[in-house]
């Protein structure tokens, strides 16, 4: 940084976690900073169009627009939504549970609900807790097997790996990587086997991996064989899938199947991982949980080279317990459908019904933050037309974008770089324990506000306009005095008291937010260690293989299981990631939109052929609920019968501030995902392995 601007972003070689390496996000970080499409003051939208207008005048009026709502149709009238950026920024994380808490709706929602709540659901099931996951220890496995992931674009998602080509690297090295996807990802062309399945059985060939490795007696005793129960009802429940029973729908020979179980079992040590291909089917629930089970029978759980749970600094699982929200599940109901809340939220999937149906409980206000879910939930033209038509919406964004574009108001915080952060999530499921506090590198522009003094403002206002009285009166000092401590308070309180702390002893040598900050690279607290005796928090004490709602679960999967895979010979939509830009707001950067347009179709040259269809022609791509017209690319990359398309796309939609995007807009693979294709358990959207028919544009 020179005077206050960034003059080079480059990574720390002496970082002990990433070990020099960088995301390509990370060097656009100064495009987002410099963006002049970025808003750094409040906007209202106005019959003459957006103006900029006081923070003052921006809050009192959402603090009173909502409370007015909420005061006439009740606290469930106004709807909130947090996005994927909200859990890695502190400020957000912390500060929006203060504004749901002022709010007091069940109509809350957030990504997770199109993205990891089936993970979170086999947490809770099986450990109890929704973030009891653990994570592969790759640094020391021999065998590892992933399933509908793609760690060389992601760098691990729900397995925090920075510089993981090295990390995949020396498992080859050692022993073997499989990769389990109907595309073959990246990831899965550095593997050292690709088997190709059909989009949505990844549960049935799971549980023939499960099938093998019981009938053959493959089972081998681990760290948490004792704490395991109903291993023989389990077995009861799987008797229908065998090799050769699954092997049709899943589009994977027998004998492949039974030697992948055979060489998982017998492996020194083995990591089962499924991420986000996984999550978004129809049993998803089911397939997080029968990776969990296929690590277990073979004793690869809380053990090192297997699947094992971090030891955080700040330990958002305890967290959970202490506060008594460490899961749970049907709680209440969505109005409409009487789709189960999740861990205290309902699946995005419903929320644009919530908005359009009329009647007691109808959606008429909504907060949204940090998120664009009209280009990252199914339907999001019909998304699009609910968002129109509300009372009231505030939005707490950095870009008038293809969501924020319907708000009445756009609250816009300071931006990564000008902010400090401690990445609390990603350490819970880093596969090395370290400990890193990114201070700001930039003082905030003038007139400009943090997220958290944002979150915590509002929710301040909307408290005194609701409650009034002595909690009115409360609130309106608590405002006015800023008794509010910052996210720097709040992060040396938890480290100080977690498991490494200093427990505020002045003679201690443990963590503390100042001890961070004179280590600016970050501190090793090292390698992954058994902790299943601290993360286990069922009432039973025990790992519960006999879970009635997974029981359930796999007598659908058996009924399912001569089903067609593609409904009337349909193609099936599957999405994918780039390492540059699976995020929207990604696509306002030149340099992480550079070398030319990435939405185009990906088919297999054999159905191309069949529909008589030309490389690098349009084609028009239709789903029961919508169309899109977008380029398509030949490739033997996707198998026979899957058609895929990029996520984050179609920014060509009016009022959007988005220049750089607009010139490269693709479509948004969100316009064929259908609202109504949700997964059994949680309800999950189903974004993956929807059917479409594509034609000559």
């Amino acid at each position: 940084v020179e005077g206050n601007r960034v003059e080079q972003i480059r990574p720390d070689k002496d970082d002990p976690f990433s070990r020099g390496h960088i995301c390509p996000k990370a060097f656009a970080l100064q495009e987002i900073q410099e963006d002049p499409d970025r808003l750094r003051r409040p906007l209202k939208r106005t019959s003459s169009g957006w103006k900029e207008i006081s923070w003052e005048e921006a809050l009192s009026e959402t603090a009173e627009r909502l409370a007015a709502i909420q005061k006439r149709d009740g606290e469930n009238a106004v709807a909130t939504y947090l996005g994927n950026p909200s859990v890695h920024n502190i400020g957000t994380a912390l500060y929006s549970q203060i504004l749901l808490g002022a709010l007091h709706t069940k109509n809350k929602f957030s990504a997770s609900s199109v993205d990891q709540n089936p993970k979170h659901a086999a947490g809770l099931f099986l450990y109890g807790n929704v973030l009891s996951i653990p994570v592969p220890d790759i640094d020391r496995t021999n065998f590892f097997l992933i399933l509908g992931a793609n760690p060389l674009a992601s760098n691990g998602s729900l397995m925090t790996a920075p510089d993981i080509k090295t990390r995949l690297r020396d498992i080859k090295k050692r022993g073997k990587i499989v990769v389990v996807d109907p595309r073959r990802s990246e990831t899965a062309e550095y593997a050292d086997e690709h088997l190709f399945i059909r989009p949505g059985q990844d549960a049935l060939l799971l549980s023939a991996l499960l099938h093998t490795i019981l009938s053959e007696g493959l089972t081998r005793d681990g760290p948490a064989t004792k704490k395991m129960t109903g291993l023989g009802q389990l077995t009861e429940k799987l008797a229908p899938f065998s090799a050769e029973a699954v092997a049709g729908p899943t589009g994977i020979p027998a004998e492949k199947i039974k030697n992948l179980a055979r060489e998982f079992a017998k492996a020194p040590t083995a990591a089962c991982y499924a991420r986000i291909g996984t999550c978004l089917q129809k049993y998803g629930t089911l397939t997080s949980w029968l990776v969990e089970a296929v690590n277990l029978v073979t004793g690869n759980v809380d053990k090192p080279g297997g699947a094992m749970f971090t030891s955080p600094a700040i330990d958002l699982r305890d967290l959970l317990a202490r506060s008594g929200r460490g899961g749970h599940r049907g709680v209440w109901k969505s109005r409409v459908r009487g789709i189960p809340e999740f861990n205290g939220e309902l699946p995005v999937a419903v929320l644009a019904e919530e908005m359009l149906t009329p009647g007691p409980g109808q959606i008429k206000g909504l907060v949204s933050i940090a998120g664009n879910p009209v280009l990252s939930t199914p339907n999001g033209k019909q998304l699009d037309r609910a968002l129109s038509g509300l009372e009231f919406y505030v939005a707490m964004d950095i870009y008038l974008n293809e969501t924020t574009r319907h708000a009445h108001i756009i609250l816009p915080p300071t931006w990564s770089l000008e902010h400090d952060n401690y990445e609390a999530a990603f350490h819970v499921f880093a596969v090395r324990n370290t400990s890193k506090y990114s201070p700001a590198v930039l003082e905030p522009e003038k007139g400009t506000k943090h997220d958290w003094e944002i979150l915590s403002d509002l929710s301040l206002r909307i408290s005194q306009k609701k409650n009034g009285g002595p909690f009115g009166v409360l609130a309106g000092l608590a405002r006015r005095f800023g008794m509010i401590p910052s996210p720097r308070r709040v992060i040396d309180l938890l480290l100080r008291t977690g498991a490494y702390g200093d427990k505020f002893r002045p003679w201690g040598k443990g963590l503390s937010l100042k001890k961070l900050e004179e280590t600016p690279q970050g501190i090793d607290l090292g390698p992954l260690v058994p902790s299943l005796d601290k993360v286990l928090m069922t009432k039973s004490k025990k790992i519960e293989l006999d879970h009635p709602i997974i029981l359930g679960e796999l007598g659908k999967l058996a009924s399912d299981l001569k089903a067609a895979a593609a409904a009337n010979g349909d193609l099936l939509l599957i999405g994918r990631r780039d390492i540059r830009s699976n995020n929207s707001w990604g696509h306002n950067s030149k340099l992480l939109t550079k070398g030319g347009a990435r939405c185009d179709l990906l088919m297999h040259p054999a159905d191309a052929k069949e529909r008589g269809l030309a490389d690098a022609k349009k084609v028009r791509i239709k789903s029961r609920v919508g169309e899109v017209v977008a380029p398509l690319k030949l490739s033997d990359e996707v198998m026979p019968g899957v058609v895929s398309l990029p996520h984050g796309w179609g920014h060509d939609r009016e009022g959007v501030r988005l220049s750089i995007a607009s010139e490269s807009p693709g479509v948004s693979c969100n316009d064929l995902t259908d609202e109504k294709l949700v997964e059994n358990v949680v309800g999950n959207s189903v974004l993956n392995g929807v059917p479409v028919t594509v034609t000559a544009a």
